[in-house]
């Protein structure tokens, strides 16, 4: 076990939690500001993906397509709220939950009639090799733009979060939704923005992966229980628990699926390893979860105080 396969899968993991992130980090402000369970959410990376596609294809430019499949989800993630998602608000959690199932079912099904049960994204001619970070590490150029994407949104959330007025009004709500309300905030309005702009970073995170990962009917759904796991452990509501919390998953996702077959072959035979390794690897990020929880109940950086 080379220090160089080390580093390439602890960059590869640091590109999956960044991307994570994406995904965490409206989930966490629509979960935190209204305390809404929206199980769509992972239905909006799907879609973003799919008109990703659609985009690239019509424009021939990977970077026109994504620029425009992010405020075409952004627009319909907004649409899906004021139309649907805004009439759950005072239900309980079950009802919420239901329902959000029920717009899985049947956003994949009007996405098959759309599109079919795939579709395909090539990643772009110029960014399909390797670049040479260190003598003897070659690294792909398309993820090391995936990871310069994730950091460069990170940031720009993170400033329009906490030194923007429109931040201050999020935070605010995240944590004290009734006082937000009593002090004015219109937060009818500000959560049509956030869900939008959740929208959008799907968008982003779907255009981005496909390339590395199959664009299909249903891709959402995994992928939106690793972005619930990453909320519980950063916290509810929080943008910096967020990101903690997805860089944590997605290296410890990406590490334990590479080395934990190799570590048990060491000690146990090929069959055994083979078979134990990934199982074990699979079950990682929630005993992690499990760990979080125990130590911080209310998760690593909670936004309700």
């Amino acid at each position: 076990m080379s220090w160089i396969l080390i580093l390439e899968q602890s960059l590869n993991g640091l590109q999956f939690g960044l991307m994570l992130f994406l995904l965490a980090a409206g989930l966490t402000l629509v979960f935190g500001i209204m305390d809404m369970i929206n199980l769509a959410h992972g239905s909006l990376y799907m879609l973003g993906a799919f008109i990703a596609s659609t985009l690239v294809q019509a424009t021939g430019s990977f970077v026109a397509g994504v620029l425009l499949a992010i405020p075409a989800t952004a627009i319909l993630g907004m649409v899906l709220e004021i139309s649907v998602l805004r009439t759950l608000y005072a239900r309980d959690h079950l009802s919420q939950v239901l329902a959000t199932f029920a717009l899985i079912l049947i956003i994949n099904e009007l996405t098959r009639l759309a599109w079919g049960s795939d579709a395909a994204l090539p990643m772009p001619q110029a960014l399909s090799g390797p670049v040479e970070l260190l003598p003897g590490l070659r690294y792909p150029a398309y993820r090391l733009v995936i990871i310069a994407v994730g950091v460069l949104v990170a940031v720009l959330l993170f400033i329009l979060v906490t030194k923007t007025r429109v931040g201050m009004r999020v935070r605010a709500g995240a944590s004290n939704r009734e006082m937000a309300l009593a002090m004015g905030v219109d937060i009818k309005t500000l959560f049509t923005l956030v869900f939008g702009a959740g929208a959008a970073l799907c968008a982003l995170a779907g255009a981005m992966l496909a390339p590395l990962f199959a664009v299909q009917v249903g891709m959402g759904e995994n992928i939106l229980i690793l972005a619930f796991v990453v909320i519980v452990i950063g916290g509810i509501g929080s943008i910096r628990g967020a990101l903690v919390g997805a860089v944590l998953v997605g290296i410890v996702d990406t590490i334990g699926r590479a080395f934990l077959p190799i570590l048990f072959g060491i000690f146990f035979q090929p069959r055994v390893a083979s078979a134990a390794g990934p199982a074990i690897a699979s079950v990682l990020i929630y005993l992690l979860m499990a760990v979080v929880l125990f130590l911080r109940p209310r998760g690593l950086f909670p936004a309700r105080g």
